[in-house]
């Protein structure tokens, strides 16, 4: 009888998180419909627990979505923790990955307002491009189990300390207000942009109009004041 390869009746789904990793056998082109499948059950995930919660939503609600069976959504993600990370985890390292792509991109020398500009019209369109991954954060962050919250939690510092960053280098460079808590400015900024996840609708403006409102908005209020003119002689 011909032999049959161990690798190949062995093999198992790919561990949560580690959906990019290529299995024995597996072509890329078996590999990118994978990675593909995961990211459809991903968003449609973060459209149940966006509607539903944390512990509303089920996995057969979660297959449906999509028109898959439970059990196929399971060699995918082994249980609902793992696709709650999953989600959550890409709603803050894809946007912490784009702005700092973004901000790589610019000229050296740009001036740290712009800087500013660039982040805050980067983290919005990330939001209105993936806003159910962003509601569903928003929501699911103080309903999950503690070990998948601190997990969150972490990925949100580390994406809070580049804003800290970008803060600071612009009221160290005096383009800001230096009499502000940059903390909550932060916090503050954050809120404002996260929250278009719920109140936009395409028609009337375009994402990156309603960025430079916002941008204009807040820069405007944050700027340092001109120094005064002086008096013309007498």
């Amino acid at each position: 009888m011909r032999g049959v390869s161990v690798d190949r009746v062995t093999r198992k789904a790919p561990a949560p998180g580690l959906g990019e990793t290529s299995l024995p056998d597996e072509s890329s082109a078996d590999v990118g419909k994978r990675v593909a499948t995961r990211q459809s059950i991903v968003d449609a995930a973060a459209r149940i627990f966006r509607r539903d919660g944390y512990s509303g939503a089920r996995l057969t609600d979660i297959a449906a979505e999509i028109g898959m069976k439970a059990g196929s959504l399971y060699y995918h993600f082994g249980s609902r923790e793992a696709l709650v990370e999953a989600v959550m985890e890409a709603g803050a390292k894809r946007t912490h990955a784009r702005l700092a792509q973004r901000l790589s991109d610019l000229p050296s020398d740009v001036d740290p307002l712009t800087r500013l500009e660039a982040a805050i019209e980067t983290h919005l369109l990330m939001v209105l491009a993936h806003e159910d991954v962003s509601s569903a954060v928003i929501k699911l962050i103080w309903q999950v189990p503690a070990p998948l919250r601190e997990k969150a939690l972490t990925d949100q510092r580390a994406y809070g300390a580049l804003w800290r960053t970008l803060l600071a280098e612009a009221r160290d460079a005096g383009a800001i207000r230096a009499d502000l808590d940059l903390s909550v400015v932060r916090m503050a900024l954050m809120g404002a942009l996260n929250w278009a996840s719920d109140w936009y609708r395409p028609g009337r403006m375009t994402p990156n109009e309603i960025a430079r409102d916002i941008s204009q908005m807040v820069l405007r209020g944050l700027a340092a004041p001109a120094p005064p003119i002086p008096p013309p002689p007498a």
